[in-house]
């Protein structure tokens, strides 16, 4: 969804409720960064809530290929990666804390 989608989701009229219990210093903080947003509590947590399932949606984002591409797709995750000079010294490298 984009951000046009949401905010014409945002203008339109709100007819399903969301009853959820916090404790009261959840709460406190919920309210604060609503505060410095200059939003209420109601509309702070549905925003936040909504760009976390977006993120959480986005995470899982399926791509389709054609047969000859998912092939190609294929050989390249099994080829042997590059030879990468940088990465190996970082990796025989010793961890400072080590």
């Amino acid at each position: 969804m984009s951000a046009s989608d949401l905010e014409a989701s945002t203008n339109q009229t709100r007819d399903v409720k969301i009853n959820i219990r916090a404790k009261q210093g959840q709460r406190d903080l919920i309210d604060i960064a609503a505060q410095l947003q200059g939003k209420s509590r109601s509309e702070f947590m549905l925003e936040s809530a909504y760009q976390k399932a977006q993120e959480v949606l986005l995470d899982q984002t399926f791509f389709g290929l054609n047969e000859a591409k998912f092939k190609q797709f294929i050989e390249l995750l099994d080829a042997p990666p590059a030879q990468n000079e940088k990465l190996q010294a970082l990796l025989i490298t010793k961890a400072p804390w080590d």
